[in-house]
């Protein structure tokens, strides 16, 4: 019998144990069933083969039923309710259906070590005890009461009021007749007795598209993948030394429908994939494609780390984008970005009233950079929450690596603070030692794990041996962004030629620690947004010198050591700066300029993955050896590329307008040498100066080349 205090908790939603209420349950020599129905006007019960076994009694007017049921035994029963205006509802006894999780999710999530969590919190279809429905599951350790909500249950925090498995903290409850493609939200009651913002689900598998912020329950993958060769040749492999040349692609804004909106991962992948083996990139590198509520975020303030993001279509479309860009023989990474997260009153933010995923102290749990929150890596919950988002878009999507967001910022507690803002770890220093110990154990796991996956970090310090295994003490990254090149490099492009003679060291200072982490040579997005112009534009001189340096430049990168990031619209030098708002200027590709950059692009990757040479020693130092480190007053540079048992590769490049019709300097050896490549080639748009591709060095090496003026040459020995 219920009492008056009972239902009193249990018509407000206040009842944080109503499984023991809620449901059939024994009563002397039979048995009765409780329900509550908010608004119904009568409620009778029936077994699901259709039998009636009983009228339900009122026991509150708020709509909670109850009485006597003719049944012998313990079932799930079904409910009909009527409503004032004869309007009927049918409903699946959800209170009938023992729990899914077992004590062992419940020890592994408490310890932190669970790595299959994405099979068990989220919301996930099955058949229970012989009935189809979905099961969910949520991490809400703080919360007084956790609902499902949603259109089937008139988004009623009070109808399906979930069990609460106080060791672990986590509510679930098995919903019958729900199936894929139903929204749901979690509506919680925080400690203090508040009802917080209804919140999306942190395991979600698909959302509703932006603006509307509901998850979605998303059946199982049914993609029959095709890639196993793919993902044998990358697991059996050295990935420091093979060709890696990225082609980073923001999704919504690569190209646009005809229409002006998203293309799907069906069309994406019929005019990007083609793209991309057509100009000889080995990988696409996606800024995050996980479910964000702000398009100009670009997807860096993720609200559904689980969810593909509704903005490109079913999360089955991605699973095909993979699978076809992997059978093309290209490989797919994922800008991810477990460094903060947004305040969305919907999202992660104080999930159960409490500060659940982030900390407490704004000191160490909000970017003032950006406005987010910062996870609470020391919290075995949260560390695992991330590192299963790690491991689960490796599995359930065969994505080939995670390139990490913003490394820095999660390995200082003083970063972008000043003395006061921050709290020092416990030995008194500015290492946030949760965060690296955190990074540790993701790349460790991913690396034990999922053979052929690579991780990669945008870290922007001389933080020591980011891309050294963890048991050799290092962070365990497969590669670092080199962020020296990049903005020496620019900088360098940017100085009026007449003044690169005294800025020698812009490019040569570089090769002093090139060699020390295994490196990505990266002209991302960031260069080119919030007023830094465009990469012609970074150039100095005259429209056609801006050409001329680029062309140079983009050839000295494809021969300096490391592998080789691009972002999109660079590769044909797309005059504006990059805008989320619309696709890339396609338009250019009709002048010859820019089409000669675009050629001189894809013959650049051709080298470089037909050249071992250009790519076998990318990380190693026996793969360089300078040639002309001094040449200031020439503002010339050249130097050779090795791999063993392989041809050698010589590059030189001029950054003057000055030609030099016979420059004199050595090569590695005498004889015959090919002109591989020249970025002054009249096929790239430039002015056809040069050595009619072929040279000849004496016995020593010595050898007077044609140096064209702001170009970069390769050459290789003949035969």
């Amino acid at each position: 019998m219920l009492t008056s205090d009972r239902i009193a908790t249990l018509v407000i939603g206040h009842d944080d144990d109503v499984f023991s209420a809620l449901g059939v349950h024994p009563q002397g020599n039979g048995f009765s069933a409780c329900v509550m129905l908010p608004d119904a006007q009568a409620v009778s019960a029936y077994r699901l083969d259709g039998e009636a076994v009983g009228d339900l009694a009122m026991l509150d007017p708020a709509g909670l039923f109850g009485g006597p049921v003719a049944i012998t035994a313990h079932e799930v029963l079904r409910y009909r309710a009527v409503y004032a205006d004869g309007e009927e509802y049918w409903m699946t006894d959800p209170y009938g259906f023992g729990p899914v999780l077992g004590p062992l999710d419940d020890h592994f999530l408490a310890e932190g070590s669970h790595h299959r969590l994405f099979d068990k919190l989220g919301a996930h279809p099955i058949v229970h005890e012989g009935v189809p429905g979905t099961h969910f599951a949520v991490w809400a350790p703080n919360a007084r009461r956790v609902s499902v909500v949603g259109e089937f249950n008139r988004w009623d925090g009070r109808r399906a009021v979930m069990r609460r498995r106080a060791d672990a903290g986590v509510w679930e409850i098995f919903l019958p007749d729900i199936g894929p493609g139903c929204a749901y939200k979690y509506e919680l009651l925080g400690a203090d007795g508040t009802l917080l913002p209804l919140k999306a689900d942190p395991f979600a598998f698909g959302s509703e598209l932006r603006p509307a912020t509901a998850s979605i329950v998303t059946a199982p993958l049914t993609h029959e993948w095709g890639d196993a060769a793919h993902r044998d040749h990358w697991a059996s492999l050295d990935i420091r030394r093979q060709p890696i040349s990225i082609y980073e692609v923001h999704a919504g804004s690569w190209q646009r429908a005809e229409d002006g909106g998203f293309l799907d991962w069906d069309a994406l992948a019929a005019r990007l994939i083609p793209y991309v083996v057509h100009m000889g990139f080995t990988h696409i590198e996606f800024m995050p494609i996980a479910e964000h509520p702000y398009d100009p975020s670009w997807g860096y303030q993720t609200t559904g780390l689980y969810a593909p993001s509704a903005r490109f279509g079913e999360p089955e479309g991605f699973a095909r984008f993979v699978d076809g860009a992997h059978q093309a023989g290209i490989g797919v990474i994922l800008d991810w970005v477990p460094a903060h997260f947004p305040v969305d009153d919907h999202g992660l933010a104080r999930f159960d009233g409490t500060a659940l995923y982030e900390h407490e102290d704004p000191r160490k749990g909000f970017h003032p950079d950006w406005n987010t929150a910062i996870y609470n890596f020391g919290r075995r919950e949260v560390a695992q929450f991330l590192l299963n988002n790690a491991l689960f878009w490796a599995e359930r999507y065969h994505v080939d690596g995670l390139r990490v967001d913003a490394v820095a910022s999660m390995l200082y507690l003083d970063y972008s603070r000043e003395d006061g803002q921050w709290v020092p770890n416990e030995q008194g220093g500015r290492e946030n030692l949760e965060a690296v110990a955190f990074l540790k154990d993701v790349n460790a796991t991913l690396y034990g794990t999922r053979p052929g996956v690579m991780t990669i970090a945008e870290e922007s310090t001389s933080w020591p041996k980011v891309s050294a295994p963890v048991h050799e003490g290092g962070l365990g990254f497969g590669f670092k962004w080199n962020m020296g090149f990049m903005h020496d490099m620019l900088r360098y492009m940017a100085r009026d030629p007449i003044h690169r003679a005294h800025h020698h060291d812009d490019v040569t200072f570089g090769l002093l620690y090139a060699f020390s982490e295994n490196f990505v040579l990266p002209l991302s997005h960031d260069e080119v947004v919030h007023g830094k112009s465009s990469m012609l534009h970074k150039m100095a001189g005259d429209d056609g010198q801006k050409f001329a340096t680029l062309r140079a430049f983009y050839a000295l990168m494809w021969g300096y050591p490391g592998k080789k990031l691009l972002f999109m619209g660079q590769e044909f030098a797309q005059r504006d700066e990059w805008s989320e708002d619309g696709d890339l200027h396609w338009g250019l590709m009709n002048y010859a300029p820019h089409r000669g950059v675009s050629q001189l692009i894809r013959d650049l990757n051709q080298l470089y993955r037909s050249r071992p040479a250009l790519h076998a020693r990318d990380c190693e130092p026996d793969g360089f050896e300078w040639l002309l480190a001094d040449a200031a007053a020439d503002s010339v540079f050249a130097w050779v590329r090795r791999a063993p048992d392989q041809p050698p590769i010589v590059v030189i490049s001029n950054f003057t307008p000055l030609a030099h019709n016979r420059y004199a300097f050595k090569l590695p050896q005498g004889g015959r040498w090919r002109e591989i490549l020249n970025s002054d080639a009249s096929y790239y748009g430039g002015g056809d100066f040069g050595n009619m591709g072929l040279i000849r060095a004496d016995r020593d090496g010595w050898v007077d080349i044609a140096l064209p003026p702001l170009a970069t040459l390769m050459f290789e020995p003949e035969g």
